[in-house]
């Protein structure tokens, strides 16, 4: 009793827990506020010739005229002093003549380019510093209405949910495959699974590299991974409870499904946002180009959804695999029309880092599911399938430069 009284008497002189936090941090903001009004003292004045950065983050080809729109990812303003396309100097007019920090504009270009043919654009600063853009194929972008967004959800559907629904046919064959095959086709999907993972950061260093890092670029396909698998394995924790209350095992089977479900869908956003951002550029041919590769390459991930299924025995219902296959081929619509919406890199780079982290999370889930009687993950059988899912990726994925 006495001890306890003694406790009391402590915790009544202590102070605030919020004031033990608050207090310090009011200090540093004071720190903060004080060395921004007095100028940053000590720092100085930058020396050198200035820093000039451009990033074309977009081309719009138009019959006589070639629009850019510009950002400027330097230290200092950019002005634009010339343009040239193919060496040959053009007249343009810029919304804005001087970029300040992350600031961007449009250049238009008063140019009569032939479909077709490449161009190379070297914009001249007042300084003289010059930024290069290739414009690999010459063709008229699409006009933004109901008609183009239309044929971006159709080409979402080629790309995403028919090859996903064909993939899913396995189904039948799967299920009737004895306990030791199973583990072997839930390896062939975890290679599938780390094959688009790979895939999906290479793609996403490419396209934040290619948009000058204004916000980021390349760190954004980290934050978006991270952001991704930390929020799924919250998720998953929270539905711990359940899925242990929940009886037999084919729930068990459909959830798993469901989760790489979600990962192939995060993964078919990023396919749909490239598609719609090269059409949206006016890049049809590259468009078109991925729209046959990536159908192709997804049909694969189909099986890997139904593995699951036929793992915990269950039968499920015309509903349920329709959910499924909307839920892992729906994505890729959103993301084209997305895509066709916005052409910034540094944003499609953290949607396709959100598909990579969904797909790490899910390579976890499925893990367990691989082992043999003894415990073991990395098994013969389990190799084996784990290399014949990267195998079959590759393959499809070489099917895209036909």
């Amino acid at each position: 009793m006495e001890a306890r009284r003694e406790a009391v008497g402590e915790g009544r002189g202590r102070a605030p827990l919020w004031l033990l936090a608050g207090g310090p941090l009011a200090l540093i903001g004071v720190a903060v506020a004080l060395f921004a009004a007095l100028g940053g003292p000590g720092l100085g004045e930058r020396a050198g010739p200035p820093v000039e950065e451009l990033a074309v983050e977009r081309s719009v080809l138009r019959p006589g005229e070639i629009e850019l729109t510009v950002r400027n990812t330097g230290p200092d303003p950019v002005t634009v002093g010339q343009v040239f396309v193919a060496d040959a100097y053009v007249d343009f007019e810029a919304s804005e003549r001087e970029l300040g920090r992350l600031d961007s504009g449009t250049l238009a270009l008063d140019y009569p380019w032939q479909e077709g043919s490449p161009y190379l654009v070297t914009i001249v600063t007042s300084t003289g510093a010059t930024i290069d853009h290739e414009i690999e194929v010459a063709v008229e972008t699409p006009e933004a209405d109901a008609g183009f967004f239309g044929l971006m959800a159709l080409l979402g559907t080629y790309v995403g949910l028919i090859p996903v629904a064909l993939g899913m046919l396995f189904l039948p064959f799967v299920r009737r495959a004895r306990k030791e095959w199973v583990r072997v086709f839930m390896a062939f999907t975890i290679g599938l699974l780390g094959f688009l993972a790979v895939d999906g950061y290479l793609e996403g260093l490419e396209i934040g590299e290619a948009g000058g890092g204004a916000f980021g670029g390349a760190e954004l396909l980290f934050l978006g991974a991270a952001i991704s698998y930390l929020a799924l394995v919250g998720v998953e924790r929270w539905l711990s409870g359940r899925r242990e209350r929940a009886a037999g095992a084919g729930a068990e089977g459909f959830r798993l499904a469901m989760m790489i479900a979600i990962g192939i869908g995060l993964h078919n956003l990023g396919e749909g946002l490239a598609i719609g951002s090269a059409y949206a550029i006016g890049s049809l041919a590259l468009g078109a180009f991925l729209v046959i590769g990536f159908a192709i390459h997804n049909t694969t991930e189909g099986f890997a959804i139904v593995a699951p299924l036929a793992r915990g025995g269950e039968r499920p219902s015309f509903s349920r695999l329709g959910l499924l296959g909307l839920v892992a081929g729906g994505p890729a619509i959103v993301g084209a029309l997305i895509g066709a919406s916005v052409s910034n890199a540094d944003l499609s780079a953290f949607l396709i880092g959100i598909g990579v982290g969904a797909i790490a999370q899910v390579i976890v889930q499925l893990v367990p599911t691989i082992r043999d009687d003894g415990g073991r993950a990395l098994h013969p059988a389990a190799v084996a399938g784990i290399l014949g899912g990267v195998v079959a990726m590759y393959v499809t994925g070489l099917l895209i430069a036909v």
